[in-house]
């Protein structure tokens, strides 16, 4: 047998190789094939030629490996039912048996938008696991772009250098609340100046939402320096309901405790204007099957 042979060889003729093995004989090798009998033994002395031995011997009962078939077989039989396994794998990754969704979130897009998709993609197929990066939008994006994540659920302002999809998904509100301790500053219209003066609790530097407020605040000529700068907007509204600030939140994490009177929302001579939450996809990274099947189901409602 010439070095390199091998590679000649029509990996058709291995499959057959491998069910006349596994059968026994040719008869039945041929039924499961769904091919002729002298299709199988031609496939068969093909085979041998290119090898240049003998791979069975004929008995009255069928075939049987020589023992140059036999270690051919240990190798062929690993190789082809391996790729079986991955045909199979495959297949149930397609009909949503299995496979993986990698998204990336912050604490508000995950709770105020994301959250009910992912409940009721579990019901349909509880199979597929899926992981959820937490972060901040910049790192969100960052993911995205080296294909860490199949996508993200972000808030706007988005600063991105990606040729990114990007698509509005919801419309949020950003509010200033207190506690008791703030009690007669609420039914005053206040001027964002004001802030400059108050003990304040907002975001990190690095999200989305306290880039957008220092930007929108700069342009009123206020600057602020807070008290406190925390990671989620969930401590901020606790570290507000115990008077350690006036805090700045997404209206969602402070709806409940407004409504209660646990805090009150500060009212100024203008509105924030109102920002989004965005779904981001990178079409020179696709999205998973699963993935796709849940964007899908996004877009749809």
């Amino acid at each position: 047998m010439g070095k390199g042979n091998c590679m000649n060889v029509n990996l058709e003729h291995y499959k057959v190789f491998y069910h006349v093995a596994m059968a026994g004989g040719i008869t039945l090798a041929a039924e499961e094939l769904s091919i002729s009998q002298p299709a199988v033994s031609q496939s068969l002395k093909q085979l041998e030629s290119n090898l240049g031995t003998s791979l069975f011997v004929r008995t009255s009962k069928g075939v049987r490996l020589t023992a140059e078939g036999e270690l051919l077989f240990s190798y062929v039989k690993r190789g082809y039912e391996s790729i079986l396994l991955g045909e199979n794998k495959l297949s149930e990754m397609i009909n949503m048996e299995n496979g993986e969704i990698r998204i990336g979130a912050s604490d508000m897009t995950l709770q105020f938008y994301l959250l009910p998709y992912l409940e009721k993609f579990h019901e349909l197929y509880p199979k597929i696991k899926v992981t959820v990066t937490n972060g901040p939008t910049p790192e969100t994006l960052r993911y995205l772009q080296e294909g860490r994540i199949d996508f993200g659920v972000v808030s706007t302002p988005i600063i991105c250098k990606q040729d990114f999809h990007i698509t509005k998904v919801r419309e949020i509100g950003d509010v200033f609340v207190a506690g008791s301790k703030f009690e007669h500053l609420k039914d005053k219209k206040l001027p964002y100046k004001a802030l400059e003066e108050l003990p304040t609790i907002c975001l990190e530097q690095n999200t989305s939402t306290r880039r957008y407020i220092d930007h929108y605040l700069e342009g009123k000529g206020v600057v602020l320096n807070p008290e406190f700068e925390l990671a989620t907007s969930e401590i901020i509204v606790q570290f507000a309901i115990r008077n350690l600030g006036v805090a700045c939140v997404m209206k969602d994490f402070a709806k409940k405790y407004i409504e209660s009177g646990e805090l009150i929302e500060l009212k100024f001579e203008c509105e924030i204007p109102g920002r989004n939450f965005c779904v981001v996809t990178d079409q020179k990274n696709p999205a998973s099957s699963a993935a796709k099947s849940l964007l899908n189901m996004m877009d749809q409602t």
